[in-house]
């Protein structure tokens, strides 16, 4: 990875809510291309890393730049800054009244100013991709919890983003429609696309990561490729929290 550029850097990022530290001092780069994986126990503050890479949380000390370009704490400039940086929450966020079409299409259309014939083709090749292309005319509502994840996937994709960010995406899905969601993400992997994800799903972790971020109370404690993460983690903390998971093998996902 090492000829790749770095695209995103945190640079001592420090988040407070009120006298609660969050985040304390967390230094980390990502390159273009690169899968990061972080995970760790509830309440480490993963999803408010997330958060404040994308703008929707602001950070008390420290930075957070995009290709060389300071993106924390911007209050004028944010909505342009998030057309860079995709994120996919746990709760899907698709308009109800809104065909899976036209929730696509919003962003490229009224963010980005983008031709509407180019748009819909894009939007239908990726949902064709997923394979929901037959449902672009249907709403939310008609259905799963997996497909309208994926849709998720797909509209911030249409945005054209530089890097993406992925919330716990599972955490809400039935097990049987965690794969389809993970498949997909897979495929993005494959395809060189640049991702930060945070995931209880330990063995998908260790099938698509470049690189592993263990994060503990608010700092990063661990950092290393999957394989060593997972055979032979470097801190007691790291082993304590991966003793309630079984790795003998990758299960249900192949490797990347």
């Amino acid at each position: 990875m090492s000829e790749k550029e770095i695209i995103l850097e945190i640079k001592h990022l420090k988040k407070n809510y009120d006298n609660l530290t969050v985040l304390r001092d967390v230094s980390l780069d990502i390159k273009s291309g690169e899968v990061v994986v972080v995970v760790g126990p509830s309440g480490c503050g993963k999803s408010t890393l997330l958060r404040c890479i994308n703008g929707l949380e602001n950070i008390q000390e420290g930075s957070i730049s995009l290709k060389g370009e300071i993106i924390s704490n911007q209050t004028r400039n944010m909505h342009l800054v998030r057309q860079k940086i995709g994120m996919v929450f746990q709760s899907y966020d698709l308009f109800p009244h809104m065909t899976i079409l036209h929730n696509i299409l919003l962003g490229p259309l009224k963010a980005q100013d983008r031709d509407k014939k180019e748009v819909i083709r894009e939007a239908e090749e990726l949902l064709e991709r997923i394979g929901l292309q037959e449902k672009k005319d249907a709403y939310p509502r008609q259905l799963s919890g997996g497909q309208k994840q994926r849709v998720a996937i797909v509209r911030a994709l249409c945005m054209h983003p530089e890097i993406m960010l992925f919330d716990e995406v599972t955490a809400a899905l039935d097990p049987e429609m965690v794969r389809e969601v993970l498949d997909v993400m897979l495929g993005l992997a494959k395809e060189g696309s640049t991702m930060i994800i945070v995931t209880h799903e330990m063995q998908f972790a260790r099938a698509i990561a470049d690189r592993i971020i263990f994060l503990d109370k608010g700092e990063i404690v661990e950092e290393s490729d999957p394989e060593t993460f997972f055979t032979n983690p470097g801190t007691e903390r790291a082993r304590k929290f991966l003793n309630v998971f079984e790795f003998d093998a990758v299960k249900g996902v192949e490797d990347k």
